[in-house]
């Protein structure tokens, strides 16, 4: 329990209670005073705030630029009881022309670039509003939006911007609150403002039609989006997906047929200095075997160029092999939560986005002609007032000239208002002209007619639609396809087809022999013949297996265990050194020891046979092991150990007992399977399994005898026999280590 004191009184508060009354209010005020936007005008507070600020300064896009202090001063004193970098970097954003797609504010100075570089402190920069902001803002002083006081009670600030503009849509949003978070990618207004006229004209079209015309994001530095078609429209349905977005490229050719790619648009939020660090760092570990060199030629346009290895490099292999490998190409995701016209947070399809901006602006015109109307109303009262005036004009000055009390006076006369009282008061001698009284007449007629159409446009739906209509039309055709502005960027490509990446194309290929010693310390050497010649082992050590490969292989060691490890090479520690302890690197019991170690090779099969006799062959991609675990697949009988592991590469095998006996029999005798104990291999009395080889029949059995001398023998009709015999006493002069080498 705790004792909380309010106003004197001091209360018991059960603990969790109260904290979880505190973490909701903070929880909330995060969302919806921070994080999400507001579906209306598209903005967070502060963004809200920053505008409003400038708007206050004025500083529309016609007038001089302000120093960013100031306007970062006005905001934090006024309206945003923060951190002037947090409100400076908003400030900042706002006004990257590659950062938002329709930038609200026009900066002049350092305010950053692609390469990630950050602005130059405010003090430097100044700054003014843009059309579009101007069009967030149009109406504000109408009455449009309502007001609440500031965080001081001494000014107020508006709750929403009467946003002429779709700005929710097509500036983007991102932010993460307690619980939830936002992300909108920024669109065309084109588009957008064809779909809004289209959902005018048809309320209850599908959300397929608006997908028709709002084809993808628009990002303000371009790029292609390779997104399928479907996983677009899933997307808008939902409100949630991602967008796959590539860089753009094209292919330059030079003489003698070679050629560079050239990057001319970045995908977005994609630092260009970052993306060239990596590409740099990826071909300093030789990880980028297709590309020979990166450079950045850019000026105010974007010009990466990548150089390839050869002329013989696919552009598009190469390419598929740098999208994997870098932000070449980045997802974009959709996350169209925001706080709906009650400041509930909660996640809308594309329809609901676009209705909720539409009826916003209906209230908004319904709001500002309320407003128009009232002042109509006032000034047609001031206008009859006047006209009393001149109907009377020698009766009023005689009354003004002689009356303590004129403007009581005149109230009581004619029944004139206080208004009209005194506005008659207030009229200059020049503007009692017989002309004057003409023009008041002209102009009371015409806000006669003014107020009816208002009055009939409040009284109807359509007339209201179509007016939003005509709204939408003109901006439109102010920041549209027709403007700079407008022109879309990125490009809407089809979903790329499968490109077959070759491993070589992603890890350099390079040959190195693979050394394994026998206390298990396992090493690499760059080259085949001879690599091994000048290696030194550790005292006491000496070199076990010796194994060419390539640093694009896959090692498989294979144990007593009867499981199999997989190790790639091109991760294996190189020759400087003694290496290191390959039971690091795999989980391999220290009662168990290593039984053969060789490259992956999907196709080929493998003769697996344990101590006990029993054995059967398996296919080479049951090899793979996906952990540190390894794989079981032989499973060997109780007192029994894995013994044999070779490639199946003959149509016989030979089997050799401890008891010296040799069996040869044919390879297609041995099952296939995947797991298990096998079949019995060879029978015997006493011992087990000594040895094994995989064979050529027609070729014959070969075995090393001595040092430097190999014996074949093809006479085998004595030792050949069906699977499962007993076998016979090996021939003469066969070694006493009784191995076959």
């Amino acid at each position: 329990m705790v004792k909380t004191a309010e106003m004197g009184e001091v209360r018991d508060v059960d603990f969790a209670e109260a904290l979880g009354e505190r973490y909701l209010s903070y929880a909330l005020s995060t969302i919806v005073a921070r994080s999400l936007p507001d579906v209306r005008d598209g903005l967070k507070p502060v963004h809200r705030r920053v505008l409003y600020a400038m708007r206050e300064l004025r500083l529309d896009p016609g007038s001089g630029y302000k120093k960013s202090a100031r306007i970062v001063g006005d905001v934090v004193g006024k309206y945003h009881p923060h951190g002037n970098d947090a409100v400076y970097e908003t400030l900042v954003r706002l006004a990257q022309d590659f950062a938002q797609r329709y930038p609200l504010v026009d900066g002049q100075g350092n305010f950053g670039n692609i390469d990630g570089d950050n602005a130059a402190a405010m003090r430097y920069t100044e700054s003014r509003l843009t059309a579009v902001a101007q069009a967030l803002l149009d109406g504000i002083e109408e009455d449009a939006v309502d007001f609440r006081p500031t965080y001081d009670g001494e000014a107020e600030e508006p709750v929403v911007l009467p946003a002429r503009f779709p700005n929710l849509l097509a500036n983007g949003a991102a932010g993460i609150a307690v619980g939830m978070a936002t992300s909108i990618p920024p669109h065309n207004v084109d588009e957008l403002c064809a779909a809004l006229l289209h959902l005018i004209d048809n309320p209850a079209c599908p959300i397929d039609e608006l997908v028709a015309i709002v084809r993808g994001p628009d990002f303000p530095t371009g790029g292609v989006l390779v997104e399928p078609a479907e996983q677009i429209r899933q997307a808008y349905a939902t409100g949630r997906g991602s967008f796959r977005l590539r860089a753009k490229w094209t292919v330059e050719r030079m003489s003698h047929g070679m050629f560079q790619i050239v990057v001319t648009e970045m995908p977005y939020q994609a630092p260009k200095s970052r993306v060239v660090e990596r590409l740099a760092t990826l071909l300093e570990e030789k990880k980028l075997p297709l590309l020979a060199d990166v450079r950045d030629e850019s000026t105010e346009e974007v010009r990466l160029v990548l150089e390839p290895k050869s002329r013989n490099v696919d552009p598009a292999v190469l390419m598929e092999s740098l999208f994997r490998a870098s932000e070449l190409e980045t997802r974009i995701p959709l996350n169209l939560n925001v706080l709906d016209a009650a400041g509930v947070p909660r996640v809308m399809n594309l329809k609901e986005a676009l209705q909720a901006f539409l009826d916003h602006r209906r209230i908004v015109l319904q709001r500002r002609t309320r407003h128009r109307l009232a002042a109509i109303a006032r000034r047609m009262e001031i206008l009859k007032g006047q006209i009393i005036v001149y109907l009377n004009i020698d009766e009023v000055i005689r009354i003004i000239r002689e009356s303590d009390e004129p403007k009581t006076e005149l109230m009581a006369r004619w029944d004139l208002s206080e208004l009209q009282a005194e506005a008659i008061l207030n009229l200059r001698l020049r503007a009692l002209r017989k002309l004057e009284e003409i023009e008041i007449r002209k102009e009371l007629t015409a806000l006669e007619k003014e107020e009816g159409e208002l009055t009939a446009l409040l009284a109807q739906d359509r007339r209201q639609w179509r007016a939003i209509g005509k709204e939408i039309a003109e901006t439109r055709k102010e920041f549209g396809a027709g403007t700079a502005l407008g022109r879309r960027r990125t490009e809407i490509g089809e979903a790329p087809a499968p490109v077959l990446v070759p491993v070589e194309a992603l890890v350099e290929r390079e040959a190195v022999t693979v050394l394994c010693s026998a206390k298990g310390w396992i090493r690499t050497v760059k080259g085949h013949n001879g690599a091994a010649a000048e290696v030194k082992y550790k005292e006491g050590d000496a070199p076990r297996f010796i194994v060419p490969t390539e640093t694009t292989d896959r090692l498989i060691v294979f144990g007593t265990n009867g499981r199999f490890y997989t190790l790639p090479v091109d991760r294996l520690p190189g020759g400087r050194g003694h290496g290191e302890p390959i039971r690091l690197m795999i989980d391999l019991p220290n009662e168990h020891d290593i039984v053969a170690l060789f490259p992956y090779r999907a196709a080929q099969k493998l003769l697996l046979a344990a101590s006990d006799g029993r054995g059967f062959l398996v296919a080479g991609e049951e090899a793979l092991a996906q952990t540190r675990a390894g794989k079981q697949v032989l499973v060997p009988g109780e007192g029994a150990q894995a013994r044999i592991c070779l490639p199946a590469t003959g149509d016989a095998v030979a089997l050799l007992g401890d008891n010296r006996k040799l069996l040869v029999c044919k390879l297609d005798e041995i099952p296939e399977m995947s797991r298990g104990r096998g079949v019995i291999l060879q029978r015997y009395k006493e011992g087990g399994l000594a040895d094994a080889k995989v064979f050529t029949l027609a070729e014959g059995l070969s075995w090393r005898q001595g040092e430097s001398r190999t014996r074949t023998e093809t006479d085998l009709a004595n030792w050949l026999g069906a699977r499962a015999s007993s076998g016979r006493i090996v021939p003469s002069g066969f070694p006493k280590t009784n191995r076959f080498g």
